[in-house]
């Protein structure tokens, strides 16, 4: 049935439920023909109804739309675009295929899904994800919203939802375990831990067959929509089951005092290149949604994956920033951290903008002003803008950090000045635009590369899992095995790494800049040598639950470390500074083994450093020990009178529970000199002529 003029409009793209019924509207420029689809169910080969959008009465510019009375929220629909095919004008359009609204709020995957159905010719309905009607409006919030923590207070765990609890020992029911609810099941553990922020590898609905030679894409950098949360990540069955789910941990999360990171992925889409499924956008209008080479059969690939998305069209760059704001206002979601975002500032030719629009779009919207947003500044065609990224209010993955700190505790000759910048909120790389600390997030491992207990177990990566002869991952991982190439048995072996992972956390969470630390590195999570495990859904990438008794010495050691972020206890939290605050007001020196002698020589491994602020009243001593042997230390006084000792909060070198102690109950040391054992961090504070017991 036709419906009158004023119920159909063009705007809001999607799906948009209203006057008892719902309004479709959809964006193609090249399109001849546009048909909406309603499936009875998620399988179906045929749809139950099709409606001829009418070009001349539903159509204004390029947006084709319909009111369609009795739709209510949870129906099945997709599209069939017409138009020319013809991939040397770089037109791909193909009426016989299923398509995603770019705007759908939810996706239905049918159990016989198979993209290979939807890159081949032919009707593919029965096995095509389809899109899902929403009404938002029918969750109850309950007054939750986002926590707008200050990024100083920020703690960042980055982590897999379906690998946090999909292990068999996870404790977490077998109907719930890899989904939303099972990560709300273990929120009790995040709290415990001290995180203040989860970041979320892709939750985007991602298509799992896009990975070579049968394998399963687990990491989730494939998206075929950008509004809809990933159906396996949902223990509901029904076509709502993934949103609900999804918001109900975001709400749990945030009882919990946790913000939500979505690590989102702008720059391509899972249909590929030319050989790639017809799934959404390239059904659509493939001229306006990807970056295409010279010749327009072809596409451009700065992500390394076969497409780009062409995110400086405005057409592009609208969903970009609509769907930001449905993450943020609908969703409640705190952050998004942008896989490889240099690519969002290139321009529909592949060349590198001075202002990207849409980069300077998501900086400047109202609505996601306050909102954390962090960049992978770089891509996958060699443009690298750590440093450099454009804006006001981006923060950056810092890489540099990565491998600068790797490098000192792998004892590389030059490493030591790198070094120091990097703990000092690298001020090579941000001084020049006069930013905060807090621009660098520092991390030492991430989702991609190793794990924190291979970093220090093995020199060479071992990827031969992912059938690929071992060529895929980095070859530059700046790691070292401590003397024997994976698990060893050896005391001597097993002490020195859980001395170099413990020293890695603690130059990691008292550096000036917002830490990030990789899910399961706080218990030595391996995954034996794989250096690239984004294929790998089994349990080389699960959290083994079983780690938290055989590594709770190290656990322990992380849970002290993050629980004093903020330097005193007797004072509101808003008023309180964090050590890494105080270590950038404070008054500071380099020291080497005697005091004011740092040695910045390429043969130097180790340095001293300390850290006074008055008004705090305080002033600490860090020794960072790389060298393989012990070393003496000259101590400065530690208070007003000589007689005021210094308080011993770590020493890397000694063994649990001494290697770290709760910061009021720090022992007294006595002496001129403190020795520092090979490979150590050493950090000691004392108390400028205030009681430090009450307060510090």
């Amino acid at each position: 049935m036709k419906t009158s003029e004023n119920e159909s409009a063009s705007s809001p793209l999607g799906a948009a439920i209203r006057h008892g019924g719902a309004n479709f509207s959809v964006f193609s420029r090249h399109a001849s023909k546009v048909e909406l689809l309603f499936f009875d169910r998620t399988e179906d080969s045929h749809p139950s109804r099709v409606i001829a959008i009418d070009p001349l009465t539903n159509r204004t510019y390029h947006y084709w739309y319909v009111y369609v009375p009795g739709v209510q929220s949870g129906q099945i629909y997709g599209y069939r675009v017409h138009g020319p095919s013809d991939p040397s004008r770089g037109m791909r359009f193909d009426s016989a295929k299923v398509l995603l609204d770019p705007y759908g709020c939810g996706v239905a995957v049918p159990r016989s899904y198979s993209r290979d159905a939807a890159a081949a010719g032919g009707d593919n309905a029965a096995m095509a994800m389809k899109s899902v009607v929403v009404d938002p409006r029918l969750y109850n919030w309950e007054g939750d919203r986002p926590l707008r923590r200050a990024s100083s207070r920020t703690i960042v765990y980055e982590m897999h939802v379906r690998g946090f609890t999909r292990h068999p020992n996870s404790g977490v029911g077998e109907q719930t375990r890899g989904t939303f609810q099972g990560l709300i099941e273990k929120i009790p553990y995040l709290q415990q831990l001290g995180v203040t922020a989860v970041e979320l590898l892709p939750v985007f609905q991602f298509d799992p067959q896009d990975c070579p030679q049968g394998r399963v894409n687990y990491w989730g950098y494939a998206p075929v929509s950008f509004f809809a949360p990933h159906q396996a990540y949902s223990s509901r069955q029904n076509a709502l089951g993934p949103l609900d789910e999804f918001r109900d941990m975001v709400k749990a999360l945030h009882r919990a005092g946790i913000e939500v990171i979505l690590d989102v992925v702008f720059n391509h889409t899972a249909e590929s290149d030319h050989t790639g499924p017809t799934q959404c956008f390239k059904g659509i209008d493939n001229r306006v949604y990807y970056v295409l080479e010279h010749d327009p059969s072809r596409y451009a690939n700065y992500s390394g994956t076969g497409n780009t998305l062409n995110a400086n069209h405005p057409v592009v760059r609208r969903m970009i920033v609509d769907s930001l704001r449905y993450w943020v206002e609908e969703m409640h979601v705190d952050g998004f951290r942008f896989d490889l975002a240099s690519i969002l500032a290139r321009d529909s030719s592949g060349e590198v903008m001075s202002n990207p629009p849409v980069l300077w779009d998501i900086e400047s919207d109202p609505l996601l002003a306050g909102t954390k947003i962090i960049a992978e500044a770089w891509d996958a065609a060699g443009l690298y803008q750590v440093g450099s990224f454009i804006g006001d209010s981006w923060k950056e993955w810092n890489g540099r950090f990565r491998d600068d700190v790797r490098g000192f505790w792998r004892s590389d000759a030059g490493s030591l000045r790198q070094f120091a910048d990097r703990y000092l909120g690298s001020p090579d790389l941000y001084r020049h635009k006069g930013r905060e600390a807090e621009q660098s997030v520092n991390f030492v491992t991430c989702h991609d590369g190793f794990t924190l207990n291979d970093l220090v177990s093995y020199e060479q990566k071992h990827n031969e899992a992912n059938n690929e002869d071992n060529r895929d991952g980095s070859n530059d991982n700046r790691s070292w095995n401590c003397g024997v190439e994976g698990p060893s048995d050896d005391p001597a072996i097993v002490k020195l790494r859980n001395r170099q992972v413990k020293n890695f956390f603690t130059v990691t969470m008292l550096s000036l800049g917002v830490p990030m630390i990789l899910m399961g590195d706080e218990v030595r999570r391996t995954q034996h040598g794989n250096n690239n495990a984004y294929c790998q859904d089994n349990e080389t990438s699960w959290f083994d639950w079983s780690l938290v008794q055989k590594h709770a010495d190290v656990l322990r050691f992380v849970r002290l470390l993050i629980a004093r972020r903020l330097l005193r206890d007797n004072e509101p939290e808003s008023q309180r500074l964090t050590l890494s605050q105080f270590i950038g007001q404070a008054h500071k020196a380099w020291h080497g083994v005697k005091l004011a002698q740092p040695d910045w020589s390429d043969h130097s491994h180790s340095v001293a450093f300390s850290a006074e602020l008055q008004k705090e009243g305080i002033v600490c001593y860090m020794i960072f020990n790389a060298y393989w042997e012990s070393l003496d230390f000259e101590l400065p006084q530690a208070g007003i009178e000589e007689t005021d000792p210094w308080h011993r909060w770590i020493d890397t070198s000694l063994e649990s529970p001494h290697d770290i102690v709760e910061w009021q109950n720090a022992p007294s040391v006595s002496g001129s000199t403190y020795r520092a054992g090979p490979r150590s961090v050493v950090v000691m504070w004392a108390s400028l002529g205030v009681d430090p017991t009450p307060g510090v």
